[in-house]
Protein backbone atom coordinates (compact mmCIF):
# COMPACT_ATOMS: atom_id res chain seq x y z
CA UNK A 1 0.00 0.00 0.00
CA UNK A 2 0.94 3.59 -0.85
CA UNK A 3 1.58 6.76 1.47
CA UNK A 4 -0.13 9.24 -0.37
CA UNK A 5 1.02 12.82 0.09
CA UNK A 6 -2.20 14.70 -0.28
CA UNK A 7 -2.29 18.54 -0.25
CA UNK A 8 -5.59 19.57 2.34
CA UNK A 9 -5.64 23.06 0.46
CA UNK A 10 -6.41 22.08 -2.88
CA UNK A 11 -7.69 18.07 -2.11
CA UNK A 12 -4.62 16.99 -4.75
CA UNK A 13 -2.05 14.72 -4.60
CA UNK A 14 1.34 16.24 -4.48
CA UNK A 15 3.11 12.52 -4.28
CA UNK A 16 3.14 8.98 -3.25
CA UNK A 17 5.61 6.60 -1.31
CA UNK A 18 5.70 2.55 -1.58
CA UNK A 19 5.45 1.01 1.61
CA UNK A 20 8.04 -1.25 2.86
CA UNK A 21 7.67 -4.96 3.22
CA UNK A 22 9.18 -7.42 6.24
CA UNK A 23 12.52 -7.92 4.88
CA UNK A 24 12.80 -4.39 4.50
CA UNK A 25 11.59 -3.36 7.53
CA UNK A 26 14.08 -6.36 9.01
CA UNK A 27 17.07 -4.80 7.41
CA UNK A 28 16.66 -1.97 8.48
CA UNK A 29 16.29 -2.41 11.80
CA UNK A 30 19.48 -4.52 12.01
CA UNK A 31 21.38 -1.88 10.53
CA UNK A 32 20.43 0.28 13.15
CA UNK A 33 21.13 -1.96 15.94
CA UNK A 34 24.28 -2.42 14.44
CA UNK A 35 24.65 1.45 14.07
CA UNK A 36 23.83 2.55 17.76
CA UNK A 37 26.52 0.26 19.19
CA UNK A 38 29.29 2.32 17.77
CA UNK A 39 27.05 5.75 17.89
CA UNK A 40 26.88 4.85 21.81
CA UNK A 41 30.42 4.99 22.37
CA UNK A 42 30.62 8.26 20.22
CA UNK A 43 32.24 11.25 22.46
CA UNK A 44 29.27 13.57 23.65
CA UNK A 45 31.74 16.45 21.75
CA UNK A 46 30.81 14.70 18.54
CA UNK A 47 27.14 14.04 19.24
CA UNK A 48 27.27 17.89 20.50
CA UNK A 49 28.54 19.14 16.98
CA UNK A 50 26.57 17.17 14.65
CA UNK A 51 23.21 18.70 16.48
CA UNK A 52 25.04 22.14 15.63
CA UNK A 53 25.51 20.97 11.94
CA UNK A 54 22.00 19.96 12.03
CA UNK A 55 20.72 22.90 13.54
CA UNK A 56 22.39 25.08 10.63
CA UNK A 57 21.07 23.07 7.91
CA UNK A 58 17.74 23.83 9.23
CA UNK A 59 18.03 27.44 9.57
CA UNK A 60 19.73 27.41 6.28
CA UNK A 61 17.08 25.37 4.51
CA UNK A 62 14.10 26.53 6.34
CA UNK A 63 11.69 28.26 3.90
CA UNK A 64 12.03 24.66 1.43
CA UNK A 65 11.43 22.79 4.55
CA UNK A 66 8.85 24.69 5.74
CA UNK A 67 6.93 24.88 2.12
CA UNK A 68 6.55 21.03 3.05
CA UNK A 69 5.15 21.63 6.34
CA UNK A 70 2.49 23.53 4.74
CA UNK A 71 1.60 21.85 1.25
CA UNK A 72 1.72 18.45 3.58
CA UNK A 73 -0.50 19.19 6.44
CA UNK A 74 -1.79 22.61 6.03
CA UNK A 75 -0.49 24.89 8.52
CA UNK A 76 -0.16 28.58 7.67
CA UNK A 77 3.30 28.83 6.11
CA UNK A 78 5.02 31.73 8.97
CA UNK A 79 3.35 28.92 11.74
CA UNK A 80 5.64 25.98 9.91
CA UNK A 81 8.62 28.18 9.96
CA UNK A 82 8.54 28.47 13.37
CA UNK A 83 8.28 24.96 13.54
CA UNK A 84 11.71 24.74 11.93
CA UNK A 85 12.91 27.55 13.40
CA UNK A 86 11.84 25.96 17.11
CA UNK A 87 13.72 22.01 16.18
CA UNK A 88 17.20 23.82 15.42
CA UNK A 89 17.12 25.61 18.96
CA UNK A 90 16.41 22.12 20.42
CA UNK A 91 19.48 20.58 18.70
CA UNK A 92 21.59 23.97 20.14
CA UNK A 93 19.94 23.24 23.26
CA UNK A 94 20.79 19.70 23.97
CA UNK A 95 24.17 20.01 21.98
CA UNK A 96 25.00 22.45 25.26
CA UNK A 97 23.61 20.81 28.29
CA UNK A 98 22.89 17.71 27.14
CA UNK A 99 26.59 16.07 28.13
CA UNK A 100 25.96 17.89 31.27
CA UNK A 101 22.33 16.36 31.88
CA UNK A 102 24.01 12.83 31.96
CA UNK A 103 27.03 14.06 34.17
CA UNK A 104 27.59 10.94 37.05
CA UNK A 105 26.10 11.76 40.23
CA UNK A 106 28.28 10.77 43.39
CA UNK A 107 26.25 9.01 45.92
CA UNK A 108 27.43 8.56 49.71
CA UNK A 109 27.09 4.69 50.87
CA UNK A 110 28.97 2.14 52.30
CA UNK A 111 30.88 1.78 49.50
CA UNK A 112 34.45 3.38 48.99
CA UNK A 113 33.09 5.09 45.82
CA UNK A 114 29.23 4.31 44.73
CA UNK A 115 27.61 6.44 42.10
CA UNK A 116 24.61 6.96 39.28
CA UNK A 117 26.16 6.33 35.84
CA UNK A 118 23.68 6.94 32.55
CA UNK A 119 24.13 4.96 29.67
CA UNK A 120 21.89 4.79 26.38
CA UNK A 121 19.26 1.84 26.03
CA UNK A 122 19.91 1.15 22.58
CA UNK A 123 16.88 2.07 19.60
CA UNK A 124 14.16 3.78 20.83
CA UNK A 125 11.29 3.71 18.18
CA UNK A 126 9.51 6.98 17.41
CA UNK A 127 5.70 7.10 16.51
CA UNK A 128 4.99 10.48 15.78
CA UNK A 129 2.15 12.38 14.18
CA UNK A 130 0.99 14.80 11.40
CA UNK A 131 0.21 17.81 13.38
CA UNK A 132 3.56 19.31 14.22
CA UNK A 133 5.32 16.74 11.54
CA UNK A 134 8.66 18.36 12.44
CA UNK A 135 8.68 19.40 15.92
CA UNK A 136 7.24 16.26 17.69
CA UNK A 137 9.79 14.33 15.90
CA UNK A 138 12.73 16.37 16.81
CA UNK A 139 11.30 16.73 20.40
CA UNK A 140 11.48 13.00 20.38
CA UNK A 141 14.71 12.04 18.78
CA UNK A 142 17.18 14.88 19.78
CA UNK A 143 17.85 14.28 23.25
CA UNK A 144 17.95 10.54 22.28
CA UNK A 145 20.23 10.76 19.95
CA UNK A 146 22.56 12.87 22.37
CA UNK A 147 21.91 10.45 25.21
CA UNK A 148 23.68 8.06 22.69
CA UNK A 149 20.24 6.10 21.19
CA UNK A 150 19.52 5.09 17.91
CA UNK A 151 15.95 6.78 16.53
CA UNK A 152 13.54 4.78 14.02
CA UNK A 153 10.83 7.02 13.37
CA UNK A 154 6.97 5.71 12.13
CA UNK A 155 5.79 9.04 11.11
CA UNK A 156 1.97 9.74 10.66
CA UNK A 157 1.10 8.41 7.15
CA UNK A 158 -0.15 11.36 5.44
CA UNK A 159 3.01 13.25 6.10
CA UNK A 160 5.43 11.16 4.00
CA UNK A 161 7.42 13.98 2.51
CA UNK A 162 8.08 15.57 6.42
CA UNK A 163 9.57 11.81 7.77
CA UNK A 164 11.93 11.50 4.36
CA UNK A 165 13.02 15.32 4.83
CA UNK A 166 13.91 15.06 8.11
CA UNK A 167 15.79 11.72 7.65
CA UNK A 168 17.80 13.87 5.36
CA UNK A 169 18.52 16.06 7.74
CA UNK A 170 19.93 14.07 10.23
CA UNK A 171 22.40 12.73 7.32
CA UNK A 172 23.31 16.13 5.74
CA UNK A 173 23.95 17.19 9.41
CA UNK A 174 26.71 14.17 9.60
CA UNK A 175 24.97 11.83 11.84
CA UNK A 176 26.19 8.18 11.03
CA UNK A 177 24.37 6.53 8.50
CA UNK A 178 21.55 4.22 10.15
CA UNK A 179 21.53 6.02 13.69
CA UNK A 180 17.97 8.14 12.69
CA UNK A 181 16.06 5.77 10.17
CA UNK A 182 12.96 6.80 8.72
CA UNK A 183 10.95 4.00 8.39
CA UNK A 184 7.86 3.73 5.80
CA UNK A 185 5.37 0.96 7.35
CA UNK A 186 2.06 0.20 7.62
CA UNK A 187 0.34 0.65 11.13
CA UNK A 188 -0.42 -3.27 11.15
CA UNK A 189 3.68 -3.66 11.20
CA UNK A 190 4.22 -1.81 14.33
CA UNK A 191 3.34 -4.52 16.46
CA UNK A 192 6.02 -6.69 15.28
CA UNK A 193 8.46 -3.37 15.20
CA UNK A 194 7.70 -3.30 19.14
CA UNK A 195 8.26 -6.55 19.57
CA UNK A 196 11.90 -6.94 17.40
CA UNK A 197 14.62 -7.28 19.42
CA UNK A 198 16.22 -4.45 17.90
CA UNK A 199 14.46 -2.30 19.43
CA UNK A 200 14.22 -1.07 23.09
CA UNK A 201 11.99 1.42 24.02
CA UNK A 202 8.83 3.20 22.26
CA UNK A 203 7.87 6.99 22.71
CA UNK A 204 4.28 7.53 21.08
CA UNK A 205 2.77 11.23 20.92
CA UNK A 206 -0.90 10.91 19.26
CA UNK A 207 -4.23 10.27 20.65
CA UNK A 208 -5.59 8.12 23.33
CA UNK A 209 -6.65 5.02 21.08
CA UNK A 210 -3.28 4.63 19.61
CA UNK A 211 -1.83 5.09 23.19
CA UNK A 212 -3.66 2.47 24.78
CA UNK A 213 -2.48 0.36 21.70
CA UNK A 214 1.15 1.07 22.03
CA UNK A 215 1.10 1.01 25.94
CA UNK A 216 -0.07 -2.65 25.86
CA UNK A 217 2.41 -3.96 22.87
CA UNK A 218 5.43 -2.25 24.74
CA UNK A 219 4.20 -3.77 28.15
CA UNK A 220 3.92 -7.40 26.83
CA UNK A 221 7.28 -7.17 25.67
CA UNK A 222 8.22 -5.14 28.68
CA UNK A 223 10.52 -2.24 26.96
CA UNK A 224 10.30 1.25 28.08
CA UNK A 225 7.64 3.47 27.29
CA UNK A 226 6.64 7.55 26.83
CA UNK A 227 3.29 8.16 26.33
CA UNK A 228 2.15 11.57 25.09
CA UNK A 229 -1.38 11.49 24.46
CA UNK A 230 -4.78 14.20 23.83
CA UNK A 231 -5.47 17.04 25.69
CA UNK A 232 -8.57 19.14 26.60
CA UNK A 233 -7.12 22.02 28.35
CA UNK A 234 -8.62 24.05 30.88
CA UNK A 235 -8.43 28.33 29.93
CA UNK A 236 -9.97 29.03 33.34
CA UNK A 237 -10.81 33.27 33.57
CA UNK A 238 -11.50 34.51 36.83
CA UNK A 239 -12.86 37.71 38.02
CA UNK A 240 -9.32 40.05 37.52
CA UNK A 241 -8.00 38.97 34.47
CA UNK A 242 -6.60 41.53 32.15
CA UNK A 243 -9.22 41.05 29.73
CA UNK A 244 -7.35 42.49 26.49
CA UNK A 245 -4.41 40.19 26.90
CA UNK A 246 -6.14 37.52 27.93
CA UNK A 247 -8.30 37.64 24.90
CA UNK A 248 -5.30 37.83 22.43
CA UNK A 249 -4.07 35.31 24.12
CA UNK A 250 -7.11 32.93 24.17
CA UNK A 251 -7.36 33.30 20.34
CA UNK A 252 -3.61 32.48 19.84
CA UNK A 253 -3.97 29.49 21.95
CA UNK A 254 -6.92 28.15 20.65
CA UNK A 255 -6.73 28.85 16.72
CA UNK A 256 -2.69 28.23 16.31
CA UNK A 257 -2.21 25.65 13.60
CA UNK A 258 -6.18 25.60 13.13
CA UNK A 259 -7.14 24.42 16.35
CA UNK A 260 -5.13 21.23 15.48
CA UNK A 261 -2.57 20.98 18.85
CA UNK A 262 -2.91 18.63 21.78
CA UNK A 263 -2.11 21.85 23.99
CA UNK A 264 -4.37 24.02 22.87
CA UNK A 265 -6.63 25.57 24.84
CA UNK A 266 -9.60 23.87 24.04
CA UNK A 267 -12.15 24.42 27.30
CA UNK A 268 -12.67 28.03 28.29
CA UNK A 269 -13.97 27.92 31.59
CA UNK A 270 -15.44 31.98 32.47
CA UNK A 271 -16.71 33.03 35.95
CA UNK A 272 -19.73 34.63 35.67
CA UNK A 273 -18.48 38.65 36.73
CA UNK A 274 -16.43 38.31 33.14
CA UNK A 275 -18.28 35.69 30.81
CA UNK A 276 -20.24 38.09 29.09
CA UNK A 277 -16.96 40.43 28.21
CA UNK A 278 -15.09 37.82 27.80
CA UNK A 279 -17.47 36.12 24.72
CA UNK A 280 -18.16 39.60 23.22
CA UNK A 281 -14.45 40.39 22.66
CA UNK A 282 -13.71 36.79 21.64
CA UNK A 283 -16.13 36.73 19.39
CA UNK A 284 -14.96 39.76 17.48
CA UNK A 285 -11.46 38.75 17.52
CA UNK A 286 -12.00 35.21 16.14
CA UNK A 287 -13.98 36.25 13.71
CA UNK A 288 -11.49 38.77 12.26
CA UNK A 289 -9.34 35.75 11.49
CA UNK A 290 -8.57 35.29 8.28
CA UNK A 291 -8.97 32.20 5.92
CA UNK A 292 -7.25 31.51 3.24
CA UNK A 293 -4.48 29.59 1.60
CA UNK A 294 -1.79 28.92 4.16
CA UNK A 295 1.06 29.93 1.85
CA UNK A 296 -0.35 33.19 1.70
CA UNK A 297 1.82 35.10 4.72
CA UNK A 298 -2.12 37.41 5.65
CA UNK A 299 -3.38 33.49 6.42
CA UNK A 300 -3.92 32.96 9.65
CA UNK A 301 -6.61 30.08 9.40
CA UNK A 302 -5.67 27.19 7.02
CA UNK A 303 -7.40 24.12 6.03
CA UNK A 304 -7.33 20.71 8.52
CA UNK A 305 -5.56 18.53 7.72
CA UNK A 306 -7.48 15.87 6.65
CA UNK A 307 -11.35 15.47 5.58
CA UNK A 308 -12.09 12.83 7.99
CA UNK A 309 -10.42 15.06 10.69
CA UNK A 310 -13.31 17.59 9.32
CA UNK A 311 -16.18 15.50 9.54
CA UNK A 312 -15.27 14.32 12.75
CA UNK A 313 -15.31 18.02 14.31
CA UNK A 314 -18.60 18.88 13.11
CA UNK A 315 -20.36 15.81 13.92
CA UNK A 316 -19.03 16.33 17.49
CA UNK A 317 -20.40 20.25 17.20
CA UNK A 318 -23.44 18.60 15.58
CA UNK A 319 -24.31 16.38 18.39
CA UNK A 320 -23.62 18.70 21.12
CA UNK A 321 -25.86 21.37 19.36
CA UNK A 322 -28.69 18.92 19.57
CA UNK A 323 -27.56 18.35 23.07
CA UNK A 324 -28.71 21.72 24.25
CA UNK A 325 -24.92 24.24 23.34
CA UNK A 326 -25.19 27.58 21.17
CA UNK A 327 -23.34 28.05 18.47
CA UNK A 328 -22.06 31.76 18.69
CA UNK A 329 -19.50 31.67 15.86
CA UNK A 330 -18.94 29.80 13.32
CA UNK A 331 -19.53 25.86 13.64
CA UNK A 332 -19.74 24.73 9.89
CA UNK A 333 -17.48 23.33 7.13
CA UNK A 334 -16.13 26.55 4.84
CA UNK A 335 -17.48 25.97 1.53
CA UNK A 336 -14.43 26.20 -0.49
CA UNK A 337 -12.22 23.48 -1.82
CA UNK A 338 -9.86 21.62 0.71
CA UNK A 339 -10.81 20.85 4.15
CA UNK A 340 -11.38 23.98 5.76
CA UNK A 341 -13.30 24.68 8.97
CA UNK A 342 -14.93 28.38 10.41
CA UNK A 343 -13.19 29.20 13.39
CA UNK A 344 -16.31 28.78 15.82
CA UNK A 345 -17.44 29.02 19.47
CA UNK A 346 -19.78 26.62 20.84
CA UNK A 347 -21.23 28.74 24.00
CA UNK A 348 -23.61 27.07 26.81
CA UNK A 349 -21.35 23.71 26.85
CA UNK A 350 -22.76 21.45 30.13
CA UNK A 351 -22.08 18.23 31.24
CA UNK A 352 -25.23 16.43 29.07
CA UNK A 353 -22.84 17.78 25.68
CA UNK A 354 -20.28 15.37 24.03
CA UNK A 355 -18.17 18.51 23.68
CA UNK A 356 -17.89 18.77 27.38
CA UNK A 357 -16.05 14.98 27.56
CA UNK A 358 -14.50 14.96 24.46
CA UNK A 359 -11.49 16.75 22.67
CA UNK A 360 -12.35 18.94 19.41
CA UNK A 361 -9.36 19.03 17.73
CA UNK A 362 -9.98 21.93 15.15
CA UNK A 363 -10.65 25.60 14.85
CA UNK A 364 -13.94 25.50 17.52
CA UNK A 365 -13.37 26.65 21.07
CA UNK A 366 -15.49 25.66 23.48
CA UNK A 367 -17.57 27.68 26.83
CA UNK A 368 -17.93 26.72 29.91
CA UNK A 369 -20.40 28.83 32.71
CA UNK A 370 -18.58 28.42 36.34
CA UNK A 371 -20.20 29.63 39.28
CA UNK A 372 -17.66 30.08 40.97
CA UNK A 373 -13.43 29.76 41.13
CA UNK A 374 -13.94 26.93 42.99
CA UNK A 375 -16.52 25.75 40.40
CA UNK A 376 -14.19 26.62 37.98
CA UNK A 377 -11.74 23.81 39.10
CA UNK A 378 -14.13 21.39 39.54
CA UNK A 379 -14.94 21.58 36.10
CA UNK A 380 -11.24 22.04 34.68
CA UNK A 381 -10.70 18.68 36.52
CA UNK A 382 -13.55 17.09 35.54
CA UNK A 383 -12.14 15.41 32.41
CA UNK A 384 -10.39 12.39 31.52
CA UNK A 385 -7.72 14.09 30.33
CA UNK A 386 -4.47 16.13 32.01
CA UNK A 387 -1.59 17.64 29.57
CA UNK A 388 -1.38 21.56 29.92
CA UNK A 389 -3.89 23.99 31.69
CA UNK A 390 -4.08 27.75 32.78
CA UNK A 391 -5.36 30.27 34.32
CA UNK A 392 -5.63 34.26 33.91
CA UNK A 393 -6.03 36.22 37.04
CA UNK A 394 -4.21 39.76 37.79
CA UNK A 395 -3.55 38.07 41.41
CA UNK A 396 -0.59 35.93 40.43
CA UNK A 397 0.69 34.26 43.86
CA UNK A 398 -4.05 33.28 44.18
CA UNK A 399 -3.51 31.65 40.53
CA UNK A 400 -0.48 29.85 41.65
CA UNK A 401 -1.84 28.46 44.73
CA UNK A 402 -5.20 27.17 42.80
CA UNK A 403 -2.67 25.90 40.29
CA UNK A 404 -1.56 23.03 42.82
CA UNK A 405 -5.44 21.69 42.40
CA UNK A 406 -5.34 21.36 38.89
CA UNK A 407 -4.51 17.38 37.61
CA UNK A 408 -2.70 18.60 34.56
CA UNK A 409 1.22 17.91 33.86
CA UNK A 410 1.58 22.11 33.37
CA UNK A 411 0.01 24.97 34.23
CA UNK A 412 1.09 28.49 33.21
CA UNK A 413 -0.41 31.66 34.79
CA UNK A 414 -1.01 34.52 32.60
CA UNK A 415 0.60 32.37 29.07
CA UNK A 416 -0.31 30.54 26.56
CA UNK A 417 0.82 26.59 26.83
CA UNK A 418 3.67 25.90 24.89
CA UNK A 419 6.38 23.42 25.30
CA UNK A 420 9.51 24.05 25.68
CA UNK A 421 13.30 22.47 25.71
CA UNK A 422 14.24 23.44 29.45
CA UNK A 423 10.84 22.47 30.95
CA UNK A 424 9.67 19.17 31.01
CA UNK A 425 6.51 18.16 28.94
CA UNK A 426 3.94 15.63 29.28
CA UNK A 427 0.50 14.82 30.99
CA UNK A 428 -1.26 12.44 33.53
CA UNK A 429 -4.41 10.57 33.50
CA UNK A 430 -5.52 9.44 29.93
CA UNK A 431 -2.67 12.11 28.63
CA UNK A 432 -0.24 9.63 28.87
CA UNK A 433 2.75 9.44 31.00
CA UNK A 434 6.30 9.95 31.11
CA UNK A 435 8.42 13.45 29.92
CA UNK A 436 10.15 14.77 27.45
CA UNK A 437 12.50 17.44 26.57
CA UNK A 438 14.68 19.22 29.93
CA UNK A 439 16.89 17.20 31.77
CA UNK A 440 13.74 14.48 32.44
CA UNK A 441 13.36 13.71 29.13
CA UNK A 442 16.45 12.97 28.45
CA UNK A 443 16.75 10.72 31.23
CA UNK A 444 13.81 8.60 30.27
CA UNK A 445 15.54 6.57 27.50
CA UNK A 446 18.64 5.74 29.77
CA UNK A 447 19.84 3.38 31.89
CA UNK A 448 20.64 4.89 35.05
CA UNK A 449 23.19 2.22 36.23
CA UNK A 450 24.58 2.04 40.12
CA UNK A 451 28.26 1.93 40.15
CA UNK A 452 29.52 0.43 43.53
CA UNK A 453 33.20 -0.06 44.39
CA UNK A 454 34.93 -1.10 47.38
Amino acid sequence: MAFVSLNPTTNQIIQTHASWDTVQLERVLEATHRAQQIWGQTPFAQRAEILRNVAVQLRALREPYATIITQEMGKPLLEARAEVDKCAGTCDFYARHGEHFLDAETVASDAGKSYIAYYPLGVVLAIMPWNFPFWQVFRAAVPALMAGNAVVLKHAPNVPQCALSIESIFRAGGLPEGVFANLMIEVEQVADTIASPHIHAVTLTGSEAAGRKVAALAGQHLKKCVLELGGSDPFIVLHDADMEHTVNMAVASRFLNCGQSCIAAKRFILVPQIAEEFLQRFKTKIEALKIGDPMQEPTQIGPMARLDLRDTLHQQITDSIAQGAVAVAGCKPVEREGFFYQPSILDRVTAQTRAYHEELFGPVAIIIHAASDEDALRIANETRFGLGSSIWSKDAARAEQLSARIQAGCTFINGMVKSDSRLPFGGVKSSGYGRELSKLGMHEFVNAKTMWIR
